[in-house]
């Protein structure tokens, strides 16, 4: 290889070659993705954590985290904190649906791209963010609606529910309670009699079933839709201190298929579990790459899920990463 004038003055200069070759590109720059989460409420949101952490490593993404323990007014401040340490790329997953604008506004006006993972924010100017990856969950609503609509087809008389629904305002606990109404309106028999939020929590889920206990009287509650599977943990407790059976006496369906739900339905307590996977840090990633190297991304990422009921847990507990 016969090098130019002006790669011999660089060579004897003692610069890499690389700098002195035409067309030869810098070392890259590390990506640096600043990360908003919601907090670590459940089962759940850690394994997300634990995903978007090792994921964000393996692809050689800097990640700057910061948890926002399940306050709107910390991812803000996060949100803030990245756009002026100039992050390539931030995500973050909502803790509610609204009041996002200012400070998107404030990304996009900085060239910063955004991120949604796991929940959607509502706005009327969908350019604030490049997509939106996550679950349907008006659709995994819908999956524990036609679960129990089939499971009681043949059930005479009023089929009496309670609900635990998730944090108030957030885009899960809005479209969960959708798509489950959506499905057993059809049918007049199937009623929600006591609807309330537990936090997306254990200790929640407990201290309100044991409120929908008390006032509906031990025979008055027929199924349990808890809006995830910690509440719903929470509540099996409550069910056995007042004396009943979970899974028996009162039907229970919930939302996530974590590993705690699968250890409850393996011992009786818990009728089924609708997906909803946190595993989102290699599509993350592989977004935050697409978007820094100027590819075109999709609006709405959906991530495929299943459902799991008890009769299939122990088979299926094995497989569990989460």
């Amino acid at each position: 290889m016969r090098l130019s004038r002006r790669q011999l003055v660089a060579l004897a200069a003692g610069l890499p070659l690389a700098t002195a070759l035409p067309g030869a590109a810098w070392a890259q720059k590390k990506i640096v993705l600043g990360f908003s989460q919601v907090g670590a409420e459940s089962e759940w949101r850690t394994a997300n954590t634990e995903s978007i952490k090792s994921a964000a490593k393996d692809a050689g993404i800097e990640l700057k985290f910061s948890d926002a323990q399940q306050k709107q007014e910390n991812q803000i401040k996060a949100i803030r904190a990245f756009i002026a340490q100039k992050v390539d790329v931030i995500a973050f997953s909502p803790v509610v649906e609204t009041g996002w604008d200012n400070v998107l506004r404030e990304a996009k006006a900085a060239k910063i791209p955004v991120v949604l993972t796991d929940r959607a924010v509502n706005t009327k100017d969908p350019s604030l963010y490049v997509t939106f990856m996550g679950s349907d969950f008006v659709e995994e609503g819908r999956k524990a609606g036609r679960w129990l609509v089939d499971k009681m087809k043949d059930q005479k008389g009023e089929v009496r529910i309670v609900e635990l629904q998730g944090t108030v305002g957030s885009a899960p606990a809005i479209d969960r309670k959708k798509g489950f109404e959506e499905i057993i309106k059809a049918d007049p028999k199937f009623k929600i009699v006591r609807s309330q939020t537990g936090d997306f929590t254990r200790a929640k889920g407990k201290e309100v079933m044991e409120a929908f206990l008390k006032a509906e009287g031990k025979n008055g509650i027929n199924v349990l839709y808890a809006h995830n599977d910690d509440m719903a943990i929470g509540a099996i407790q409550a069910i056995e201190e007042a004396g009943l059976k979970p899974a028996k006496d009162i039907t229970i369906i919930s939302i996530d298929a974590v590993k705690g739900a699968f250890e409850a339905m393996m011992a009786g307590k818990l009728n089924v579990s609708i997906e909803c996977s946190p595993l989102l840090g290699p599509q993350l990633m592989t977004a935050v790459k697409d978007i820094v190297a100027g590819k075109p991304v999709a609006k709405r990422i959906v991530t495929e899920e299943g459902i799991f009921p008890m009769e299939t847990a122990a088979a299926e507990f094995p497989k569990r990463k989460y």
